[in-house]
C-alpha cells in the first residue's frame, strides 16, 4: 500500500491518499490538484516531489 500526505508539497493541506500502487495513488492526487488546488495540468517537478514524498504502509 503506498501513501501521500498534501501537506509534503501543499501547506496546510490536509488531504491524504492510499492506494496499492503509485499509479492508483498518482491519479487520485492528480484528481485532487485539479479539484482542490485548481491546476489543470500538474508540473512535471510537481509531480516529482508528489514521487518524493510517497510512503509504503502496511
Amino acid at each position: 500500500m503506498k501513501q501521500f500526505r498534501c501537506a509534503d508539497v501543499v501547506p496546510d493541506c490536509t488531504a491524504r491518499f492510499e492506494a496499492e500502487s503509485e499509479a492508483g495513488l498518482l491519479a487520485q492526487v492528480v484528481r485532487h490538484a485539479r479539484d482542490d488546488h485548481g491546476m489543470e495540468h500538474v508540473p512535471h517537478d510537481v509531480l516529482d516531489a508528489v514521487r518524493a514524498h510517497i510512503e509504503d504502509v502496511e
